[in-house]
C-alpha cells in the first residue's frame, strides 16, 4: 500500500512527549495497531506478540490486512498460496477476545488491485473488472510513468464486481467474527476514466462516494461498521499534501457526500498535519495513523489529546484515537521489533520505534 514511502528518507522535526506510567486503557476510545495478517508459518509468533506486546500496551483494536491471505470458500480461485485456514483465523479471534481487542479484517477495495508489475488476485481472475484494461503492467515499474500507473482499480460500476467483492467481505467478516470491516480505498488514482464505458464522463467524487455508500450499506445489513483510509477525502492541491496523502483527481469533494457513520483512518507519515480537525468538522469520526517517525507520531498523539480536551461535546466523540500502521509483512515487522532482522540504515525512524513511542508498555 504505502510502500512507496519506504523509498523516502525524509526526517521529521523533534517533539518531546513522555508519560510517567502506562496510559489507562480508556484514555483514547481507539488504541489501534494495523498490520498485514500473518502468514500461516508465522502465526504462532504473531499470537505471542499479541499476548506479550499488544495487550500490555492496552491496544484495543487490531486491523489485519487480509486481502487474499485466507482460504476463502466462497471464491477459492482468489486464495493466496499457503493462505490462513479457518482454524488459524479462529486462533487470532480467541487471542484477541482474551485481551478485549477488537479484531477488524481488511480487504483492499476499489484501488490497490495491483502493485508495481504485479496484478492482484481479483483482476487476475476477473480481468473484466479492470477500470483501465488498456494500461498494461510493465516488466520494470517506475514512477512517474506515461500511464499515470500507481495501482490498478476495479470499476465501481461494473455490474458483476459487487457480487464477488461482497461475498468475500461477508465471509471474512463472519470468520473473524467482526463488527467492522476495513475497506482500504486509499490512493485511488484510477477512477472515472474517460475511456471506461461505464465511468467515463462521470463525476469522480460522486463515483467514489457511491462506492463508499455501496460498501457501507452492505455492511449495515448485518450491523457492521465501515472503516477506510481518508486520503481521498482531502484536497491535495489546496492543502499541498500531494497525490498520495490526499487527492489530486477531484475525489476530495466526496467528503460532503459519504455517510457520516464511516470511520476515517487519517494517515500522514512525513508531517503531523492536523487534518483530523477538518474531517471531524465534516461530521466524520477520525483516527490518526502514523507509521515510522516517532517524533511526528508523538506530536500527532499530543494533538489527538488536545482535540479531545478542547472540543465541544458534539465534536469530541469524532476524535477517536490513534492507530499505528505497519507496511511490511508481519514477520518482517517482528524481526524489526525484536532486532532479529537485517540492520536498518535508519535506526530512529522505524515502525517499531514509532509504535513504542506512542504506546508505552
Amino acid at each position: 500500500m504505502k510502500k512507496l514511502f519506504a523509498l523516502l528518507l525524509l526526517v521529521g522535526g523533534s517533539v518531546s512527549l513522555s508519560f510517567a506510567k502506562p496510559l489507562p486503557a480508556d484514555t483514547l476510545p481507539v488504541r489501534g495497531f494495523c498490520i498485514a495478517a500473518p502468514r500461516a508459518e508465522g502465526l504462532v509468533s504473531f499470537l505471542k506478540f499479541i499476548d506479550t506486546e499488544l495487550a500490555p500496551r492496552h491496544i484495543n483494536t487490531l486491523v489485519l490486512r487480509v486481502d487474499f491471505n485466507y482460504q476463502f470458500k466462497s471464491h477459492p480461485e482468489l486464495r493466496d498460496a499457503g493462505a490462513l485456514t479457518e482454524q488459524q483465523v479462529k486462533q487470532l479471534v480467541q487471542t484477541c477476545r482474551k485481551h478485549n481487542i477488537r479484531l477488524i479484517p481488511q480487504i483492499n477495495l476499489l484501488g490497490h488491485q495491483s502493485w508495481a508489475g504485479t496484478i492482484g488476485n481479483l483482476l487476475k481472475i476477473y480481468p473484466d473488472f479492470d477500470e483501465t484494461p488498456w494500461v498494461k503492467l510493465p516488466a520494470n515499474y517506475v514512477w512517474p510513468n506515461a500511464d499515470g500507473l500507481y495501482c490498478k482499480s476495479y470499476c465501481p460500476l461494473h455490474p458483476g464486481v459487487h457480487k464477488i467483492v461482497f461475498e468475500l467481505v461477508d465471509e471474512i467478516c463472519d470468520v473473524f467474527e467482526s463488527t467492522a470491516f476495513h475497506a482500504g480505498m486509499d490512493e485511488v488514482f484510477y477512477i472515472g476514466e474517460d475511456k471506461c464505458p461505464r465511468c467515463g464522463g462521470r463525476d469522480k467524487a460522486e463515483l467514489f462516494a457511491g462506492e463508499v455508500w455501496a460498501i457501507r450499506n452492505h455492511l449495515a445489513e448485518k450491523g457492521r461498521e465501515l472503516w477506510m483510509w481518508g486520503d481521498r477525502l482531502l484536497d491535495g492541491k489546496l492543502t499541498g499534501l500531494g497525490a498520495w496523502e490526499a487527492s489530486m483527481n477531484n475525489t476530495h469533494r466526496a467528503v460532503d457526500l459519504v455517510p457520516k457513520d464511516v470511520i476515517i483512518c487519517d494517515w500522514h507519515y512525513e508531517r503531523p498535519d492536523k487534518t483530523p480537525v477538518y474531517l471531524a468538522m465534516k461530521g466524520l469520526a477520525v483516527i490518526t495513523c502514523p507509521w515510522r517517525m516517532p517524533a511526528n507520531a508523538k506530536q500527532q498523539l499530543k494533538d489527538m489529546y488536545d482535540y479531545r480536551a478542547s472540543a465541544t461535546k458534539e465534536m469530541k466523540p469524532r476524535f477517536r484515537g490513534m492507530m499505528q500502521t505497519v507496511w511490511t509483512d508481519a514477520a518482517g515487522f517482528l524481526n524489526e521489533f525484536y532486532g532479529t532482522g537485517k540492520p536498518q540504515k535508519d535506526t530512529v525512524n522505524t515502525s517499531a520505534n514509532c509504535f513504542r513511542a506512542i504506546f508505552t508498555r
